[in-house]
């Protein structure tokens, strides 16, 4: 071959090289996304029935995105960041998606509050291609990937907690006469679903099972119930209100059962003060976030960086409030994916991202907890820790468990 075939040749390949590169460069954008800016939007409850919940977790949330455009955005762009309120409707919360992507315009929709508002939004957002990203309800049916690709949570399945309560269950005490309190709706459902698919066998151990409306102003009649069916282990899956009146109520009536109440109302400040701290010695719980309001946890550098973080930038927020914890949570993982976005910030990475973790752990997970997501799986928690309250504290029990 001539020198001048050789130069040739080697300037195509130089060329190739170089388109290439540029190519793999190449930035790629889907609505909501430019060199500068993300935009990303919320519909929340910040009025009716479920305010108090989406009103100091939407403060967090917001005061978490003006903390990361302060230090340079992600990947040197800004968040732009929408919040709506639902007032907690189904049909409010329709409303509101449709302005955030055909008005607004922005990449995804995060971090929706509640069973009933993300049920309501799933088939539209579904149907646009538009993710639903890191939503905080334990239902089940959010984990979907065949019918519902774009829905991704980020809150463990209320079926997955049932189940590793049965886990414990059968170790702890393989002979209990389980009575189980638990609101009638997917919340309390899924939970008896796998507490009953985790018991297998011995589902038998089940005596009695009882249920309360949301709407019910007290639950002591089911808890008086419960109690004449001579029940020695109890489990419910409840609201906040009605497991700080069912472990109250248990107290008064001096019945000693095995008491068991799920993690969405273990708050120390929220739930256990009110019911009493002396009532509430003795009950059983799974945990996946440290509580900031547990002494356990006063010198642990990431709940000072948490409270730190509140005092600055939401400063009006109960730190103790459990839905501003897990709210932190969300948008630290969805700080993570973005990053991982890169510059290819499409509907599509972005759905790629946040369903390939691979053991992730968030600040403020306890110890041996982390969180993983795959295309045909999207249940971020597969393991739970089990927490006994001493009457000061919740102190944790044994190992990590999972739901297998």
């Amino acid at each position: 071959m001539s020198r001048a075939s050789v130069l040739t040749s080697c300037s195509l390949i130089a060329a190739t090289l170089l388109s290439l590169s540029a190519a793999h460069a190449q930035k790629t954008y889907d609505p909501g996304a430019s060199d500068t800016e993300i935009k990303l939007g919320q519909s929340t409850p910040l009025s009716g029935p479920a305010s108090a919940f989406g009103a100091g977790a939407g403060r967090a949330v917001l005061g978490y995105f003006e903390m990361l455009n302060e230090r340079g955005g992600i990947n040197g762009r800004k968040i732009s960041f929408t919040q709506l309120d639902n007032a907690y409707s189904a049909p409010k919360a329709v409303e509101q998606s449709r302005k955030l992507i055909e008005d607004i315009g922005v990449l995804a929709e995060v971090g929706t509050i509640g069973t009933a508002p993300n049920v309501a939004i799933q088939k539209y957002l579904n149907s646009k291609k538009v993710p639903q990203l890191f939503i905080t309800a334990g239902g089940r049916r959010f984990n979907d990937p065949n019918q519902f690709p774009w829905t991704v949570p980020l809150y463990p399945d209320f079926e997955t907690e049932g189940r590793v309560m049965a886990k414990y269950i059968l170790t702890a005490k393989p002979e209990a006469k389980i009575g189980v309190l638990y609101q009638n709706d997917d919340f309390g459902r899924d939970y008896l679903k796998g507490l009953r698919a985790g018991l297998g066998a011995k589902a038998s151990l089940i005596v009695t099972q009882v249920s309360y409306e949301v709407s019910d102003p007290t639950i002591d009649s089911q808890v008086v119930q419960l109690k004449s069916a001579g029940v020695d282990t109890l489990i419910e899956q409840s609201s906040a209100k009605a497991a700080a009146q069912s472990i109250r109520k248990v107290h008064e009536l001096d019945w000693h059962p095995l008491h068991i109440i799920g993690g969405s109302t273990a708050s120390v400040e929220t739930v256990l003060k009110p019911a009493g701290l002396d009532a509430s010695r003795g009950l059983v719980t799974t945990q996946f976030l440290k509580q900031p309001g547990d002494p356990a946890w006063t010198d642990d550098d990431e709940v000072k960086a948490y409270k730190n973080f509140l005092k600055k930038y939401a400063p009006s927020v109960n730190p103790d409030d459990y839905s501003v914890l897990v709210a932190y949570m969300n948008v630290n993982a969805l700080g993570a994916v973005l990053k991982a976005c890169g510059d290819q910030l499409t509907r599509e990475n972005l759905i790629r991202q946040a369903t390939s973790l691979h053991g992730e752990r968030l600040p403020m997970m306890l110890p041996g907890i982390t969180i993983g997501t795959k295309p045909g799986d999207y249940t971020p928690f597969k393991t739970l820790r089990i927490a006994v309250f001493d009457g000061t504290s919740w102190t944790l029990s044994g190992e990590p468990m999972t739901a297998d």
